[in-house]
């Protein structure tokens, strides 16, 4: 199955769709079922895979999303390069919904996520110092400015369980640690990518202010969170075509 795709890209709650001329394709893999088919087209010249993290219906939760087998499937399918989109909270005042941050850092706070390859036989220990790869950083970030997006150059994204959000205490203790991004499913995938040998790129679109503190509003609902990323889907999609057109 390989040179079916050079770049993957995973769909987040509210992006479940990104091609519209589309081959499915169904991989098997060693650690079970993906959470849909792979999606395959092109933009300019370039084969692109897509793949919603939580299936086409959103019928899977965060903690339950099988990253292992999902990003498997984009190595096997010859991918060199995964970009993950995913709806974000926001945990800084200057970061506002709409925004977008590309960030390079991310804070695990997830637990019995299955998050590794290297857990039998072949041992190894790979570095999580930098995570996601500056040189697509560097692209999207161009990207954005072209299309004059208001973005971030930079970000930590903490990771949590879910599928709950965050309490109030939480939310306040996160902010106080500096971290600008909150998100479900950042965690495992970006590693296992990592582990894999692709370079991976998070855009985080901001739907929130988390449990409201920072902006003294009212706390994050799912039905907010879709709300306003359905507002900016299509910002996203005109980014994601032209990072795509540079990488």
């Amino acid at each position: 199955m390989k040179d079916l795709a050079d770049i993957g890209i995973f769909g987040g709650s509210g992006f479940y769709k990104f091609l519209d001329d589309i081959k499915e394709v169904t991989v098997n893999t060693p650690y079970g079922e993906t959470s849909d088919a792979l999606m395959l087209g092109e933009i300019s010249g370039k084969k692109v895979a897509f793949m919603p993290r939580h299936g086409r219906n959103h019928s899977i939760a965060p903690h339950k999303v099988n990253y292992r087998a999902n990003v498997w499937a984009m190595k096997e399918i010859g991918c060199k390069s995964v970009i993950s989109p995913c709806a974000a909270g926001s945990l800084q005042l200057n970061v506002k919904p709409g925004d977008i941050v590309f960030c390079d850092q991310y804070v695990n706070w997830t637990n019995g996520r299955l998050d590794t390859y290297f857990d039998e036989d072949n041992i190894q220990h790979i570095s999580a110092a930098d995570p996601y790869c500056p040189i697509l950083r560097k692209i999207a970030i161009e990207s954005a400015e072209e299309l004059g997006f208001s973005y971030h150059k930079t970000g930590t994204v903490v990771v949590i369980q879910g599928p709950r959000f965050n309490t109030k205490a939480e939310s306040a203790f996160f902010t106080r640690q500096g971290w600008e991004v909150i998100n479900m499913t950042q965690y495992p995938e970006a590693h296992l990518v990592k582990e894999l040998d692709m370079k991976s790129l998070n855009i985080s679109l901001i739907t929130d202010y988390d449990a409201g503190l920072v902006a003294d509003c009212e706390p994050v609902s799912h039905e907010a969170v879709l709300k306003v990323f359905n507002e900016n889907i299509a910002k996203l999609q005109k980014l994601l075509f032209r990072i795509v057109e540079k990488i």
